[in-house]
């Protein structure tokens, strides 16, 4: 029989940027011409984010955010290689990347065969590891049991869709990529095939925000159809943690994004993620009540700007359904560097 896993990390993108850099996004917000002045005004912020900017625009804070969360993410990787699995799922949103206005699944399977992806390429600027932009990444993605599990969910009634190619995409959207790039943060290679498996985390932002910032005043006229809602997102991962405990695979799952993200917080004019919404689901998830994640709605995720949390409430729905305890997590709170952190490693769970 099968065994389990499951994970959470993020994929922020801040990371592989120098310190100076990482909380460019926080001062673009400061500069939007409708931010209220004062809104603006350093004194009406919170105390941590003041001491987060302090007097080098956030440099040393970005150093130690980013050695916190990876000093995590270490001992994540080192469990992983613990349990030495056949293959990696990896829960991922897709940001206008590689589906676009020709089609939007809710959930898909990216059964592709191996690449070579070329993270900076279509990035471009500065990376902390001095990588350029011809630098590739060798990704093993394990299409046979993408094949394998798309049934599964099928069988299960979970109407998931499937890709054996990337439709706009060269090669992985940064929450597939980053996953692996962070995991291998220390460039000691990393040993396991993935199956990214995307989730329509942006919804209604997704192809008329094209999954990304705005300024206050930028309303579009129309918007997109919803995100599938997080009660279906735990479902299918329940159905997905049935389907490996059936299957003679030892498969770790994981959740990669960040928690809330102050971009996508209109109550905070966008300049802060919503940390009372995310430590709530945090406290919930430390004492392992699914139930008050289960009643999270869309409009929910979308006040809050967790959209992308979507990709931890199918792990949510793995780790329910498969019995699987937390063993250890973190929180690393942040005002100024877009979305709080959380890292996460449950007990591995075999099947009977």
């Amino acid at each position: 029989m099968g065994a389990l896993l499951g994970l959470g990390l993020t994929h922020y993108p801040g990371f592989a940027v120098p310190d100076k850099k990482m909380a460019d996004l926080f001062r673009w917000t400061l500069e939007d011409p409708d931010m209220p002045p004062e809104a603006a005004d350093p004194q009406s912020w919170p105390e941590a984010a003041r001491r987060e900017m302090g007097d080098d625009g956030g440099t040393a804070a970005a150093a130690a955010h980013r050695a916190a969360v990876f000093g995590h993410v270490d001992r994540l990787h080192e469990q992983l290689r613990e349990f030495n699995p056949d293959v990696v799922v990896v829960w991922g949103d897709d940001q206008y990347e590689n589906f676009t206005e020709d089609i939007i699944p809710a959930f898909c399977v990216l059964a592709y065969d191996n690449v070579r992806a070329r993270p900076w390429s279509h990035r471009g600027g500065e990376n902390i590891w001095g990588e350029d932009a011809d630098t590739e990444i060798e990704v093993a993605i394990d299409h046979k049991f993408g094949v394998e599990l798309a049934d599964a969910l099928l069988a299960r009634d979970i109407d998931v869709a499937y890709s054996y190619r990337p439709a706009h995409h060269p090669d992985l959207p940064h929450a597939f990529i980053n996953a692996v790039l962070f995991m291998d943060h220390r460039r000691e290679g990393f040993a396991y095939p993935v199956l990214p498996f995307q989730i329509n985390c942006y919804g209604r932002r997704v192809i008329s925000y094209q999954g990304s910032v705005s300024r206050l005043a930028d309303v579009r006229k129309a918007v997109d159809p919803r995100s599938p809602s997080p009660a279906r997102c735990m479902q299918m991962g329940a159905a997905v943690a049935d389907a490996i405990l059936a299957s003679d695979r030892r498969v770790a799952v994981v959740a990669s994004s960040s928690w809330s993200h102050a971009f996508l917080v209109d109550k905070t004019y966008r300049r802060f993620p919503d940390t009372a919404a995310d430590q709530e689901l945090y406290e919930a998830m430390v004492a392992g009540d699914w139930d008050r994640w289960r009643q999270t709605t869309v409009d929910d995720v979308e006040d809050s700007g967790q959209q992308e949390l979507l990709n931890w409430f199918a792990l949510a729905g793995a780790m329910e359904r498969a019995g699987a305890t937390l063993d250890w997590s973190a929180f690393e709170e942040t005002h100024i560097f877009n979305s709080s952190k959380v890292v996460a490693a449950f007990n591995a769970v075999d099947g009977e």
